[in-house]
């Protein structure tokens, strides 16, 4: 039973800090994930909890998953993770069987899985959190009890200052398509599937069936098409067709038009502001660091536009009143999010690239943008 309850255990354990980790560097993507479910759960006027939920949560995964993975606090960790797992294993199969929200969020944007394989998941971990329960007592950690308190209270310390830096910056591992590096010019395109075609054929005289691939069979002989007829085609799959990682990304103008072809092939660098919703930005962030860059790059013929999700009067209200000398174009809040968890924040693009993402309190000066890139 040693070797399985270290199964248990590891298994356990790694599942839970994996898990707890992806969300504690995401702080606000898990607080965005909450808001959908008390939505979709009729439950608006739980929004406000979001956010402490969501480091709630990522906190405790953690701190279970470590102290079952090495012994420390074992009966309260037993304790929690059995816990954690009764409530969310059923939980999660409601989940699965009602679909409010396609994903959990369960692994952040690190892994996506369907609200089935997370039900089966925790399936899993739920049988591990039970053998890990029945031997708590013979899993005994070789320090005394003065240094598992200390170990606790530094690993708890540890992912609540960590979940509170992502949150004041940005996440220190971006697991989303605007990561930099990025091509968003490839990521808004599907990958079209790629198949063989083969066409079906039956011999009206005999019966025989044969097959020709769709490029070549002797449609062009009177004879052959006078014997044989179309019966059916079958097709081998080479490449399956798969969404686009960025399905819902648009930049429209004052207009209505769509000119996100223009921004997204700017040959030069393009300076872009994401404020997903302008009656929630942080104005001094506009007035200390955007304007200021914003002026310093119209110097030097750079483009410099504002994405929101506010409508266009919104926005005409806020640049009057902040004396934003740069438009402001809108797209979808929701993908706004996704794109940086920071509002206000500064993406810099070259051709579609994602070149870097700041936060609003760390956007840098012109000076400082020159260091790094190759800025004129």
């Amino acid at each position: 039973m040693k070797v399985v309850v270290w199964l248990a255990r590891i298994v356990f354990g790694i599942v839970f800090i994996f898990s707890g980790f992806v969300k504690a560097i995401d702080p606000l993507g898990s607080a965005y994930k909450f808001q959908d479910y008390f939505l979709a759960f009729g439950t608006e006027w739980l929004l406000f909890a979001a956010l402490p939920m969501a480091l709630l949560l990522s906190t405790l995964e953690f701190i279970i998953g470590v102290g079952v993975l090495f012994g420390i606090k074992m009966r309260w960790s037993a304790w929690g993770g059995l816990l954690f797992m009764a409530f969310f294993t059923p939980l999660t199969l409601y989940i699965a069987i009602t679909d409010p929200v396609p994903d959990c969020g369960c692994f952040g944007d690190a892994i996506i899985i369907s609200n089935w394989d997370t039900f089966y998941k925790n399936i899993f971990i739920l049988a591990a959190a039970i053998v890990v329960f029945i031997y708590r007592d013979k899993i005994r950690p070789p320090w005394s009890k003065i240094t598992d308190n200390t170990l606790a209270v530094i690993v708890t310390v540890a992912v609540l200052w960590l979940s509170f830096y992502c949150l004041r910056n940005l996440p220190i591992i971006d697991f989303r398509p605007w990561k930099v590096g990025n091509d968003v010019k490839e990521l808004v395109m599907p990958t079209e599937e790629i198949a063989d075609i083969y066409l079906i054929f039956e011999n009206q005289e005999t019966g025989e069936i044969r097959e020709y691939p769709a490029t070549d069979y002797p449609w062009d002989d009177p004879e052959w098409a006078s014997v044989w007829k179309f019966k059916d085609q079958r097709r081998e799959v080479i490449q399956p067709f798969l969404e686009a990682e960025i399905e819902n990304f648009y930049i429209e103008d004052a207009f209505g038009d769509d000119v996100t072809d223009f921004f997204m092939t700017e040959p030069d660098y393009l300076f872009m502001v994401v404020a997903y919703d302008l009656n929630r930005t942080n104005t001094k962030a506009f007035e200390r660091r955007i304007n200021p860059l914003a002026r310093e790059a119209e110097k030097l013929g750079y483009t410099f536009i504002v994405l929101t999700g506010s409508t266009h009067d919104t926005a005409e209200e806020f640049r009057h009143a902040h004396q934003t000398p740069y438009p402001f174009y809108l797209s979808d809040e929701v993908e706004l999010k996704t794109i940086i968890r920071s509002n206000p924040g500064l993406v810099l693009m070259k051709e579609g690239v994602v070149k870097g993402k700041w936060a609003h309190r760390n956007i840098p000066t012109m000076e400082e943008l020159k260091k790094q890139f190759d800025l004129e």
